[in-house]
Order: C-alpha cells, then structure tokens, then sequence
C-alpha cells in the first residue's frame, strides 16, 4: 500500500450535547526537506493559536528531522507521484494507494488510512489547498477516537478564517467516557493501531441499566465557525439499534466552550415517540460541566411534578442557571408553581397556625404567597468530599414559614475499608417525614449524625447476591413511639442485609445481545422458577436502657415466564417472599418501630397487550398483634408503556393515597 507524505493532518472530534471538552491550541507546519533532490517540497507554515476550538484540532507530524521508515525519496524525482512506501511520522501513520501532488495541492485518494495513538481516520479521498489552506475529506468518513465513533460524507475546513461544515454528520457518543476521551491528552498504545472503526448502526446490543450512556448523533449540515459549532436541526437516539421509538430534536443548536465547559443554546426542541408522537419541550441555555465522578452533569431545567403531601398535588417548576460559589461548588435555584394548590384553593399540608409542628395537618385556605414554593440547593466538592445540601420551602407565607422549611444535608465520600468500598457520610436534617408501615408518618424534626454503609452485588455460579451493611450513630428529635410528643435520643445502628435469588430451574440464554425482535423490553427476560432468601440483622441502641433489635427471615418462590416479543400474554411474573422478625426491646421512637413481625412480600406482573404492562407489589402486614393486620402496609399499582427505548406509566399507591406519572429512557451499550 503506498503511502502519503503529509506535513499536518485534521483529526475532527465532534461533541453532542452531552460532553465537554477543552480548549486546545493547534498550530500547522508544512514542511518537508528531502535528501534526494535537497528541494523544499512544502513551505513552512507555523502559527500559533490557529484554531482555539474544543473540537478540531491539528497534530504536528513531518517535521524536519522525522522518522522516515523504508521511504523512497527518489521517487520524486519523476514527477508528482508519491507511492510504494510506508511512512511512519512522530506516531503519526498515514496509508492511502495514490499520492500526489500539483498545483500546489496534496492529494490522497483510494482508502485513505490516518493513525494517530490509537485513532483512526478512514476516508476515500483528502485534498490539501497548501496556498489556501484549506482542506477537503471525502467519502465515506470514519473517525474512531478512543470509545467515540463518527461518520460524515464530507468534511471542510478554512485554517485561515477557522470555518468549515461536515455533511451528513452522524456519531456514536459514549457519555461515561467523553471527557477523558476528547481532553486530548493521549497515551502512548501503537497495539491499538489494528483496530477497525466500528459502526454506528449496530445489528445487536447489551443493555446497560439504569443510566443512558450511548447516544447516536445526526445532523445534514454542522457549520463551523471559530469555536461555535451550529446547525439547524439535529437529533439524538438512546436506541444503537438506530430505530425510531424515541428522538430528541433539538432546533436552530450552538455549542461551544465557555471557561472549560461545554455551553449550548437551542431555541424549542421535542421528543418524538414512534414518529408520531411530538412532545415540545424547552432546552435553552445550558451548560455542562463535570460531576464528582468525572462525568457529564446535566438535569432538566423545565420538571412537572407531584407531591400531594407537601404541596397539594402537581407543580411546575424551572432551575435556574447555578451561581458558582467556586469552582467546585455551585448553589441552585428551582422556583416552582403548586398549580394544583392554586386551582383547589385550599392546603392539606400544614398544621393549624399556631400549633406544633407534628400536630395533624388541616385544611387552610391559601393566599397568593401559597401559590409558590422553592427547592434550592449547594452541591459540589470540598476537597476529597461531595457536599450536598437541600432546602425546601413549600410557601412564601410567613406565617406558615416554620411548618413549610425542611432541610437536609450530608458530607460524603467512599474509603476503603477492610478491603471493601464503604460511603462514609456525615448527615444533618430538619424537618423529616418518614412513612413505617402500619405506624404510618410519623415526623423527625431533628437529626445530625454518621454513618458507614456498603452495598454490593455479586454472583456466585448461578445465585444472585446483593448485600447491605450499615454502621451509625447519630442524635434524634422525633416524634416519640407511644404520644405524638417530641423527644431526643442518641441511637446507634449497626445492620446486616443479604438477599439471593436461587434457580431451581432456568431457560438458558444463549446470547444476553439483543436485536430488533425486542421492540418492547432492553434485554432477554430470564425465565425459569426461583427461590429468594433473605437475612436482615437489626441492633438499635438509645438512651437509657432502651434498644431495638430483630433477626428477618425471608423465604419465598418467584416464577418468571413469557420472552415479552408476542403481542399478547407473553410476560408473567409472580413473587411471594414472607418474612418473619425474632424481634426484642423497642425503639423510642415512631419513625424507625418495628412493629410487624410477620409480612409477605407480593408481586406481580403481567404484559396485557403489545407493550402495555401491568406491574403491582405491596406489602401485606400477617401479624396478627397489629391493629393492621390483613391489610396492606405499602402497595403501588402501576401501568407502563415498555419499549426498547424508553417507558412511560401511571402509579398509584394506595396506603398513602399518592401517586404520579412516570417517564424513563433505557441505556444500552
């Protein structure tokens, strides 16, 4: 294969709405000297901050004293034509079948083949204008940086006025790995030069729970100017099956970079379903920045929510752009309108005025300062740890001002210990209501104090193991366990949790990829009869002589059948998991009393048609010593729409009388 002798090469890293990327100073130099004739073959070109962009860059790769492996430098003496030799440049490889050089352009042309510390740049042809410099890639692009792909039809680029435009722009975004894959600050790894780019478009997938990682990203035409990237219109698919169950359409988009962070604007956007359903929804001005983990942090700023015990119902509500206390460290606005509130006129969620705050709550009428309530927040890092602080105002009316704040706060970050990862956290809270089961809420009013937890999940051959530990102590004023009065303890806590799902009899799945024949679930349903255990060991201690503890043991079947692809009657699962407390002492308290000895544990779920699932669970209390016996202590009935992509539902619960709309986008890898 021969080979081509360029000076400087464009790698393109284009970033979606969900990555950041810094700036970088790029500079070109085209310059070659060659032994055999002592020609120049390139004038040298040098500047410096060429292109201050967070998403084109240039890598210096002929220089004047290069490694050139096995070149034949006599080739020009014939004419323009550049072939039969391998090049290889400050790691920079560069292969095409034909080279050449007139009028003072660079040609590559036949499966062109750019390397660079691991990324790869394919296309047919690349044209370099060295007078303009200006550079054209066409035909059939692909760009592999690290975990992102990209595709285009065709690229441009204007180094002197910094514009350009790539056709028919299509990438694969992986989120979880953006920011270090495009900070441009690449190791060495010449074993990765054999990798193929892969494509965007995937005939099979895994699935990734409860977080959307992978986005494919298209756009006609994405302009460039400077360090602005825009376009008219734009989509992205959570689904790398590229089907149409859900888009997001973002209108008239800009990104560029703004103090090392990655901002966009967008005028109204939607969300389609199915290409039928169009969803408008308002994006904004936004920006993303990195998170304690080191990922991309990025919420709604527009939420419609519901909260019936502590404003009435349904709200609306907006976030605010966050106000930097430092770097690390931001304090956020979320004003929000308690519609529902306003339309009945009246409040349930306050206490009668001048009463104590656990006194039961009455109806009030409402004056206009009702109407509206406020979430804020600060959150960010304080060294090694993650700070989060939560305030809550569910009215403006000062009289109503004790009954309505509740705060919550907490200091956090994971250590190792006993060669396991725990979360040690510092804890302070006013103003907590806590439902526990047949009790019902009852109210903490006060607490600070520390815990030690770890959660785990493990398999060990066939059974499924997840394990909780907690160590704390902390100091409590809550609402005492026989009167509605307020009182203060200290209480220590140490508790063991370990459940495992056992198969007594299982459907292999001989492949846990899936394909466009799952149009309503993310990944294969795994079928067959199971046995769940449970073990929970409790020891609370309080003032006194007072303390609290419970052996919990859990035995019970659950069967799972149906692959959820029929269109009728093809997904059933049972569960029934009863559990028994040897229980001893009590709590001083009502929020954390264990009162029911003997519960079971019951769900099922049952696909009705085409996409639509019923799912119930709930708690049923069996000892018969509580004034609940025979009901059940928490229950929630729920019907979902479940596809690949995304779900949506309605639940209720009715030993609270509460309930919501759900709304949920699936991630796959």
């Amino acid at each position: 294969m021969n080979n081509c002798l360029i000076k400087k090469l464009i790698i393109f890293s284009f970033i979606s709405s969900n990555f950041w990327t810094p700036q970088v100073n790029s500079r070109i130099a085209l310059q070659e000297t060659f032994e055999a004739n002592k020609q120049e073959y390139f004038r040298k070109k040098n500047k410096k901050d060429l292109i201050k962009s967070f998403n084109v860059f240039l890598y210096e790769s002929l220089l004047v004293n290069s490694n050139v492996t096995n070149a034949n430098t006599s080739l020009l003496e014939s004419e323009d034509n550049i072939g039969n030799q391998t090049v290889e440049f400050n790691e920079l490889l560069i292969e095409s079948k034909v080279q050449s050089q007139r009028d003072n352009k660079l040609f590559a042309d036949g499966s062109v083949v750019v390397k660079y510390k691991g990324n790869i740049l394919k296309a047919d042809t690349l044209i370099y204008n060295k007078e303009t410099e200006v550079v054209e890639i066409e035909g059939n692009i692909s760009l592999k940086i690290n975990n992102q792909i990209f595709e285009a039809d065709k690229i441009e680029y204007d180094f002197i006025n910094q514009t350009g435009s790539l056709i028919n722009l299509k990438g694969l975004i992986d989120a979880e790995y953006i920011i270090s894959d495009l900070d441009f600050q690449f190791a060495k790894d010449n074993n990765r030069y054999t990798e193929l780019i892969e494509k965007i478009k995937k005939d099979k997938v895994l699935f990734t729970p409860n977080k959307v990682t992978n986005w494919i990203l298209s756009a006609e035409n994405m302009s460039i100017n400077k360090n602005k990237w825009s376009t008219k219109k734009a989509f992205f698919k959570n689904d790398l099956l590229d089907s149409n169950q859900l888009q997001i359409q973002l209108n008239d988009l800009d990104i560029y970079t703004y103090k090392q962070k990655l901002r966009f604007k967008s005028k109204v956007n939607y969300l389609i379903l199915e290409n039928k359903t169009t969803i408008p929804f308002w994006f904004g001005d936004r920006t993303i920045i990195k998170d304690s983990e080191n990922r991309p942090a990025f919420e709604n700023r527009w939420n419609i929510g519901y909260d019936n015990l502590y404003k009435d119902g349904f709200f609306i509500s907006r976030k605010l752009n966050p106000i930097n206390i430092n770097d690390d460290l931001f304090f956020i606005i979320e004003p929000q309108f308690l519609f529902q509130r306003t339309i009945k006129g009246e409040t349930e969620s306050f206490v009668q005025k001048n009463y104590a705050l656990n006194s039961p709550r009455i109806k009030r009428d409402i004056a206009f300062l009702d109407y509206f309530a406020l979430n804020s927040s600060i959150e960010g890092n304080i060294n090694d740890w993650n700070l989060k602080i939560n305030k809550e105002l569910n009215s403006f009316d000062v009289d109503k001002f004790a009954n309505a704040l509740r705060v919550k706060a907490e200091l956090n970050r994971e250590i190792n210990f006993f060669d396991h990862i725990f979360v040690n956290r510092f804890f302070g809270a006013y103003r907590n209501r806590i439902w526990n089961g047949s009790i019902g809420e009852s109210e903490i009013y006060g607490a600070y104090g520390w815990q030690l937890d770890n959660t785990s999940s493990w398999k060990s051959g066939l059974i499924e193991n997840h394990q909780n530990i907690i160590f704390g102590l902390g100091t409590y004023k809550a609402e005492e366990l026989e009167t509605n009065n307020l009182v203060r303890s200290y209480k220590g806590k140490i508790n063991y949790q370990l459940e495992q799902k056992i198969p007594i009899k299982q459907k292999k799945i001989n492949s846990y990829y899936i394909d466009k024949t799952y149009k309503y679930i993310p990944k294969p349903i795994q079928q067959g009869t199971f046995i769940n255990t449970k073990i929970d060991i409790n020891y609370d201690r309080y003032n006194g002589d007072n303390f609290q503890q419970y052996l919990g043991l859990g035995f019970g079947p659950e069967i799972i059948f149906g692959n959820f692809k029929k269109d009728f009657f093809d997904y059933t699962r049972v569960s029934a998991l009863p559990t028994y407390k040897f229980k001893s002492g009590k709590s001083v308290f009502k929020f954390d009393q264990v009162s029911e000895k003997f519960t079971i544990d019951l769900n099922f779920d049952q696909q009705l048609i085409n996409s639509w699932l019923i799912e119930t669970q709930g708690t049923l209390n069996l000892d018969h010593g509580t004034d609940d016996y025979g009901k059940f202590i928490n229950s929630k009935i729920a019907l979902n729409r479940k596809r690949r992509s995304y779900s949506f539902g309605i639940f209720y619960m009715p030993h609270n009388e509460s309930g919501g709309i759900n709304f949920s986008l699936n991630g796959f890898i």
